[in-house]
């Protein structure tokens, strides 16, 4: 609810009458739950144990992953939510070069004109060492992948469930 002032040139001006008024009538909607990752060299944390790898450049874990991914893949949790908002914050722990985040329904194809429109995609990168960068999303119902092209990790589950 706004009340209307005049100003003495005429102009008018919107005063709030407080949080409280306007929110009257208004749907309270829940904060976005934070779900705090962690990347390593090659890696997340927190869906498979830390293997200790090192890498300075991408080729390193494109080579890591070529010999160890399906294993390690198959040993990951598979990370379980419920359908929401939710904001992913993706923390670079000592890995040398520049990372990012890729979080996108399991049959999400990026060349697709069609996918883009209608399926959940969210990305970005600039996430330099040392740094946290977060990505808001709202997941509904489905399977999910997550992970880093900048870092080249595993391509790791993740299943919204429930209501």
């Amino acid at each position: 609810m706004n009340t209307m002032l005049k100003t003495a040139k005429g102009l008018t001006l919107g005063i709030a009458m407080g949080a409280s008024l306007m929110a009257l009538g208004a749907t309270a909607r829940a904060e976005p739950q934070v779900i705090e990752l962690t990347q390593v060299a090659c890696q997340f944390l927190d869906v498979e144990e830390n293997h200790g790898y090192s890498s300075t450049q991408k080729a390193d874990c494109e080579a890591i992953n070529e010999k160890t991914g399906d294993d390690r893949l198959a040993k990951s949790k598979t990370l379980k939510l419920k359908p929401g908002e939710y904001i992913f914050r993706v923390k670079n722990e000592n890995v040398p070069y520049e990372l990012g985040f890729w979080l996108r329904e399991k049959d999400y194809n990026w060349a697709n004109p069609l996918h883009k429109l209608n399926k959940t995609s969210v990305s970005g990168g600039g996430l330099h060492e040392g740094e946290t960068l977060d990505y808001k999303v709202t997941l509904k119902e489905g399977e999910y992948l997550f992970s880093c092209p900048l870092n080249t990790t595993l391509d790791y589950n993740l299943v919204v469930e429930g209501s």
